[in-house]
């Protein structure tokens, strides 16, 4: 059978419409697209696409249960190494991770991986009412901190070994990063909803509202029995540029905003939750976060929103797709721009109350590149004399996050990095015995799936180590 070069569009809804609505974008595969997908697969010996999966899913196991139109049989390879398969799916950038080792990749596209995993959970989540099985209990407690993607990771794996696994969220909703950063029309709720009740059903416990540091302390938990804890707190604590202005009205953080409109409901009509809507919006960064927050803006209302980002569009780092979506649905990129000060408006004799002022523009100095920085991105350098001024009723600053330290200034013998960032070895094992750690909360900011792939790392840890007792 000849190759087909170019793997199957994903059908999407049309920019003009959903610029204007919460809905999912990306409307999922056929059954007929799917199975097609799958038979682009070459069935590789070597299996390179699996090496580059930080979670090691087989992935040609599960496409050749695609092949066959078997998806109930292709869900139960993906669950055998993923617990999040309909996330992952959805948010994993497959196009540096596995797609980028196909084989088929060297002289064609590479087959759509990440659309047949999510197409899998899919007609799982649609098709079976079944709930896994409560696996047989080995006597072990652990407890997780965050249920975020590492944390839902590192206790979906304990729990299949048979592990008392109890997980501690601080917000009212478990997901983390899931639920309150990645807008719905990326990643519905329900579907995380989803895959957190098949967590439960194997017997994980979830209990929200428990702050970590404040509610319970980690030295608390192992007083309460728990052998090890898992910290998988992420990295919450917004960074800012510390330029003037940010301290101005109608400037956010990525992470508040998109947590007042992801968690708290800001978009419905009548929002309890206040947040900017209509006006123009500027949103500081080029990672996905930032493409998150602008589209979210153009969602709430907002009449024009510019990305503005201090590198070329070669050194953006969010997804292609991401990007491309973005441009279609009328974001204004202002590339090789720096901000140096948001202005805000201060007139007594204006309604608004001018005591702490709100913001009328931010202004940007122009940039060039120059030589290469520590990233191997050429480092962006000021143009002299270049400055200029977007006019703008909000600032959105998605500059990146980092571990909030709450966790170690109340937990003794928790060495972390000169960023917050908590230190851990090559299993996960921080400097404090007992206690292991993963995703955002040791590197800071980064994927979903690389966030899952430390929760693993540390799950199998924890087992070699309590099945000692």
């Amino acid at each position: 059978m000849a190759i087909v070069p170019k793997k199957h569009e994903m059908p999407t809804q049309a920019p003009e419409v959903r610029a204007h609505n919460f809905s999912e974008v990306a409307l999922g595969y056929t059954m007929e697209m799917a199975v097609d997908e799958a038979k682009r697969c070459l069935s590789c010996k070597n299996r390179p696409c699996v090496e580059g999966c930080p979670v090691n899913i087989p992935i040609p196991d599960f496409i050749a249960e695609m092949k066959k139109g078997d998806f109930e049989a292709a869900y139960q390879v993906i669950t055998r190494s993923s617990s999040l398969p309909a996330v992952c799916g959805r948010v994993c950038p497959q196009e540096s991770q596995c797609e980028m080792k196909c084989t088929l990749g060297v002289k064609f596209e590479p087959v759509g991986i990440g659309r047949l995993e999510r197409f899998a959970a899919d007609w799982h989540n649609e098709h079976s009412a079944d709930k896994p099985a409560l696996p047989p209990q080995n006597g072990h407690r652990v407890e997780v901190v965050g249920s975020g993607p590492s944390g839902l990771t590192c206790a979906g794996d304990l729990a299949k070994k048979g592990y008392k696994v109890s997980v501690f969220e601080a917000l009212h909703t478990a997901g983390g990063v899931l639920v309150y950063g990645i807008p719905e029309f990326r990643l519905p709720k329900a579907i995380v909803a989803k895959e957190v009740d098949t967590l439960r059903a194997l017997g994980v416990d979830i209990e929200t509202n428990v702050v970590i540091g404040k509610t319970l302390t980690i030295d608390e938990l192992f007083d309460m029995g728990y052998e090890a804890v898992f910290v998988g707190s992420g990295a919450g604590l917004p960074n800012f540029m510390n330029i003037p202005g940010e301290s101005l009205k109608g400037v956010y953080s990525a992470n508040e905003f998109l947590t007042r409109s992801n968690l708290m409901k800001a978009y419905l009509p009548d929002p309890h939750t206040p947040i900017m809507k209509g006006g123009k919006v500027a949103v500081v960064g080029g990672g996905n976060v930032a493409m998150d927050a602008a589209r979210t803006a153009l969602r709430l209302g907002a009449e024009h929103v510019y990305i503005v980002y201090r590198r070329s569009m070669e050194e953006l780092p969010a997804r292609r797709e991401e990007v491309e979506h973005a441009q279609e649905e009328g974001i204004d990129f202002r590339l090789l721009n720096n901000p140096v000060e948001i202005l805000g408006y201060d007139n007594p004799e204006d309604k608004r109350d001018p005591k702490n002022g709100f913001v009328t523009g931010i202004r940007c100095i122009r940039m060039e590149l120059g030589e290469p920085d520590a990233s191997g991105r050429r480092r962006p350098v000021p143009v002299p004399g270049s400055e200029f001024t977007l006019d703008v009723d909000a600032v959105i600053m998605a500059i990146g996050t980092s571990p909030n330290p709450l966790i170690k200034s109340t937990t003794k013998g928790l060495e972390v990095n000169r960023k917050g960032g908590i230190i851990v070895n090559e299993d996960g094992l921080t400097s404090r015995p007992g206690v292991y750690a993963g995703g955002d909360a040791v590197t800071g900011a980064a994927t979903v799936i690389s966030a899952m792939g430390a929760g693993k790392v540390a799950a199998k840890a924890i087992d070699e180590a309590l099945s000692k007792k």
